[in-house]
C-alpha cells in the first residue's frame, strides 16, 4: 500500500475529489495547511504599511492506495490540481507497512 499527500491550491480541491471518485479512490482526509517553496509568499497593505505574507493557505490531501493503483492516483491528482503556474503544489508518496480498521479489525488493503 502507499500514502499519498498531495499539498494544492484551496480552489482546486473539489476537481481532485471528483476527479478521484470518478477513478472509485474512496476515502479521503482533507487538512487546511499552511506553507511556502518557490512562490515564497507575497505582500500586502493594512492601514497603509505593507508586510509580507510567507506562509500561504493550501490543502493536504491524504489518499491510501494499493500499490496497483498508484500510477492512476498520480496522474489523476496531477491533472486536476494542475493550474501551470508556480504554486500548483506538490504530492508526496510513502510505504505504508498496515492499515488497520478499528470498527471490524480487517488488516491491509482490506482495511483501506
Amino acid at each position: 500500500m502507499k500514502k499519498i499527500e498531495a499539498i494544492i491550491r484551496h480552489f482546486k480541491l473539489e476537481d481532485v475529489k471528483n476527479a478521484l471518485s470518478a477513478k472509485n479512490v474512496q476515502g479521503m482526509t482533507v487538512t487546511e495547511v499552511r506553507g511556502f517553496g518557490r512562490q515564497k509568499g507575497h505582500k500586502e497593505m493594512y492601514r497603509g504599511a505593507e508586510y509580507t505574507v510567507d506562509f500561504l493557505p493550501k490543502v493536504k490531501i491524504e489518499v491510501v492506495v494499493a500499490d496497483g493503483q498508484l500510477d492512476v492516483v498520480l496522474d489523476t491528482i496531477m491533472q486536476a490540481a494542475r493550474t501551470g503556474s508556480v504554486g500548483d503544489g506538490k504530492i508526496f508518496v510513502t510505504n505504508l507497512a498496515d492499515a488497520v480498521r478499528i470498527r471490524t479489525g480487517e488488516t491491509g488493503e482490506s482495511a483501506v
